[in-house]
């Protein structure tokens, strides 16, 4: 798969949602926004951007870590991902290099397929805090493309979905300026701004399938 046409990529993203709200997941998520081409209401989309917020564990079932390091070989499940979760979806645990649960690769697993033009970021973080928090590492590193595009749509919080926010999805409705602009807003200056949002269209444009990112801020 290369790209969505547009009403195919606002109905991949609602599917999305109506898992995240309806079904376990991995780790407790309390946010789920779309932001770059499917937010500026582009058709195609040639990748579909969705960010997860998630909160963290800290151990609820460590008692259970144990047993699924014997049967998955897998270290941490009960601290860092639920253990009921991973009872009922076993296919959709993941581990990190280190050999540990990881609670953005099970995510992953869980919410889109491997071969599908979708970037999913993972943050115990809200979407406005880790824009900043993001543009400022960027900066520090002098490394645009780990810039995160501020251009977002809040679909599902806390529990809620908002069907407002997916009609006007629906409809392209929002109204976004250019990624140039957008992070002027955020204090850029102009031609730093333009330099910037060129790389990290040229680091997105390279990207194939489904990729994902974790951050814990």
């Amino acid at each position: 798969m290369t790209d969505f046409e547009r009403r195919a990529a606002v109905d991949r993203v609602t599917d999305l949602v109506e898992t995240v709200a309806t079904e376990p997941m991995p780790v407790p998520v309390r946010e789920v926004w779309v932001y770059g081409d499917v937010a500026l209401g582009l058709d195609p989309v040639e990748r579909l951007d969705v960010y997860v917020t998630k909160d963290m564990l800290f151990g609820r079932d460590s008692d259970r870590a144990d047993e699924f390091r014997e049967s998955h070989g897998v270290e941490g499940v009960g601290e860092t991902v639920d253990a009921d979760w991973a009872d009922e979806y076993p296919e959709y645990l993941r581990a990190n290099a280190n050999g540990h649960a990881a609670p953005e690769q099970c995510l992953a697993a869980h919410l889109i397929d491997d071969d599908e033009p979708i970037h999913l970021e993972v943050c115990n973080a809200s979407f406005e805090d880790n824009v900043r928090q993001r543009l400022e590492g960027a900066m520090a590193r002098e490394d645009y493309t780990q810039i995160l595009d501020p251009r977002g749509v809040c679909l599902w919080a806390e529990g809620q979905r908002s069907d407002e926010a997916v009609r006007k999805l629906r409809g392209s409705e929002f109204a976004f300026p250019p990624l140039s602009g957008a992070l002027e807003m955020l204090g850029l200056d102009a031609d730093e701004a333009e330099t910037a949002a060129d790389a990290v269209k040229q680091y997105r444009a390279e990207a194939e399938g489904a990729t994902v990112r974790g951050d814990v801020v």
